[in-house]
């Protein structure tokens, strides 16, 4: 039935798993994705909708690396927004809702039209596994399948438990059985394995809300698109909405309470800290009468509607007597009650950078089995593992991303480093150069690396290219160009800036906070090279932020410069920390687990002091 051997097998088809399968196949390996439902391919389980805060950032990565994702969301999108406008650019996070059934559609029929892929729709049971290297999976059916190289994207399925008030039940997500063996096998092999938590809210009848009483939230009026190719943008947008809950909401919650998974112990797993359940919040925020809740169409024709801000495990009499206590929700009716899933992960310190297992050679764990949360999350990892699938098995060099050239390094370093006990989720505030780690700039950091492992494609590299020349091309423009200032002063005047009263560069005057490029181009010498030059929204935009904050960026890029030197600096694999007495205990406990690659990444590790690091470097000769 199948191929010899395969060079990649990908167990699971969720985002994680979908990215994963076409990176490797891409790079030229023979790849089989294993997954229970060939139905719900890259499935959305939780909200419709791609991005947001720092994860809008990694879309951009995944398709500046050559990825599938961003090109989805722009083919499915039904509304797009660029969160955090009024931020600096490093904090600009693009945003869209999706298409659900359109969204898995999409992402079946691109791995369809993706060479040196094949589908197999089972559950994988086990890893077959020869001293400490993998050779292939078996299947509940007993089918042995051979490969190079396995990675794992089990999502919520390795023994997840579904809850709904006191009723419990097998499953990976609602409607779909959970998957069981592979974390017995891996636990005996020597792998640690942890619980967690998530959970959802309830889908319910479009046609049974008032939106009249609630408050619109459009898309943005001249909306953009993830992908760096040629997608097209929307022209057409839906709406969500916005309401509130209330003390009477919350009162009819709290009786609940007593039947609740969450406070009667039969949830013993940590979720996720930002992104908590309703009866969650009104119990940490108990002064607070009152939450937002966002009402979002699942897509452009469905009557599907998903509940954000409403994810709860409460017994479904009690979210339906609630929920129609909020307004614009007084004649509900449900699709599908809320739910909490546990699930099994393995801590994540137990990986390599390149997302290979440390135990076992050739395996690949990426998504929700790390312990992260996020579609973005997971696919990101995906991609990676994919990637680094790849060229494990061609003996080429590893694929690693640094905490300074992506968010998706910032991702992975953190996991493998410090590990999480919760559900991890991405956030600006955890990358220490987010001024170079923008959503504008994803392209020029990394489709050249991309590019360089047969993975981005020529036109990608192109118009990247393009882009980068005639974007410094402008700059230079603006540092050479001079002013006069009958020209200038009107603009500087109406935004009540300090005329000039010699000329100068207009670098200069670009450079003052309130001028924006909108504002330059109302100088005829400025609309004139924008117009000769043909340059468009995303040249605009990379000159202007260069222009405004090049100080604020050359500053970072010595930061993450000064850093690289500890990145240097190599510990050699297997190390033996017993022997510096130096160090404190904790650090060597935790350096001995952990076996970080480099000093600098030994620094980050939680327990490890500066002290620790000052012995290492002495130990070292440096």
């Amino acid at each position: 039935m199948f191929d010899k051997v395969y060079d990649v097998i990908v167990v699971g088809g969720g985002h994680a798993g979908a990215e994963a399968a076409a990176a490797a196949a891409n790079l030229g390996s023979k790849t089989l994705l294993v997954t229970m439902s060939l139905q719900n391919i890259a499935q959305m389980s939780c909200n419709p909708a791609m991005g947001g805060i720092a994860k809008g950032q990694i879309l951009r990565e995944i398709d500046a690396l050559g990825g599938y994702s961003g090109i989805v969301t722009d083919k499915t999108a039904i509304q797009f927004k660029m969160l955090n406008k009024s931020k600096g650019p490093a904090m600009w996070s693009p945003r869209a809702q999706s298409d659900r059934m359109r969204f898995a559609e999409e992402w079946r029929l691109a791995l369809e039209n993706t060479t040196n892929v094949d589908f197999y729709q089972e559950m994988v049971s086990g890893l077959l596994i020869e001293g400490n290297k993998i050779v292939g999976v078996k299947t509940t059916m007993g089918l042995e399948i051979k490969s190079k190289s396995v990675v794992l994207t089990n999502g919520t399925f390795l023994n997840g438990l579904i809850h709904i008030g006191d009723k419990q039940m097998g499953g990976g997500r609602s409607g779909e059985k959970a998957s069981t063996g592979i974390t017995e096998q891996l636990v005996a092999l020597g792998f640690d394995s942890g619980r967690m938590k998530t959970g959802t809210p309830p889908r319910v009848d479009g046609r049974s809300l008032d939106y009249s009483v609630m408050i619109p939230q459009p898309g943005d009026l001249n909306p953009e698109t993830f992908s760096y190719l040629d997608t097209k943008p929307l022209t057409t947008q839906r709406d969500c909405h916005m309401t509130h809950t209330s003390a009477i909401v919350h009162d009819l919650l709290r009786e609940g309470f007593d039947r609740s998974p969450m406070f009667n112990g039969r949830i013993k797993s940590i979720g996720p800290r930002y992104c908590p359940s309703i009866e969650d919040k009104i119990n940490r925020f108990s002064d607070k009468d009152s939450h937002q809740l966002f009402v979002e169409p699942e897509g452009w024709n469905t009557v599907e509607v998903y509940v954000n801000g409403f994810s709860t495990s409460l017994p479904e009499d009690v979210q339906f007597k609630a929920l129609r206590s909020v307004k614009g929700f007084e004649k509900v009716k449900f699709f599908r009650p809320g739910y909490a899933i546990e699930y099994d992960y393995f801590p994540p310190t137990q990986l390599k950078h390149t997302l290979e297992t440390k135990l076992i050679d050739n395996l690949y764990f990426a998504g929700q089995i790390n312990g992260t949360t996020g579609y973005e999350e997971a696919a990101s990892q995906g991609l990676i593992a994919g990637i680094n699938a790849h060229l494990k098995i061609n003996e080429k060099d590893p694929f690693i991303l640094k905490r300074d050239e992506a968010y998706i390094g910032v991702l992975i370093d953190d996991l493998i480093t410090k590990g999480t006990e919760e559900p991890y989720r991405m956030f600006t505030s955890r990358a220490e150069y987010r001024t170079l780690l923008r959503q504008d700039n994803a392209d020029l950091r990394l489709t050249p690396k991309s590019f360089d492992i047969g993975l981005a494609s020529k036109e990608r590299m192109e118009r990247m290219e393009l882009k980068e020349k005639q974007s410094n091309n402008f700059i230079q423009f603006f540092k050479e160009t001079s002013f006069i200032p009958e020209e200038v002063n009107p603009i500087l005047d109406q935004l009540n800036s300090s005329l000039v009263k010699q000329p100068g560069k207009m670098f200069k005057v670009f450079s003052r906070p309130k001028v924006t490029m909108e504002h330059m181009k109302k100088l005829e010498i400025v609309s004139s090279y924008i117009e000769e030059n043909n340059l468009d929204r995303e040249v605009l935009e990379q000159t202007e932020i260069q222009v405004k904050y090049s100080g604020y960026i050359a500053k970072e890029k010595n930061n993450a410069d000064k850093l690289q030197r500890l990145e240097n600096i190599k510990i050699p694999e297997n190390f033996d920390y017993s022997k510096i007495k130096s160090l404190s205990f904790e650090a060597r406990e935790k350096l001995k687990s952990i076996k970080p690659v480099t000093i600098s990444q030994a620094s980050r590790i939680s327990g490890v002091s500066p002290s620790d690091i000052s012995v290492l470097l002495v130990y070292m000769g440096r």
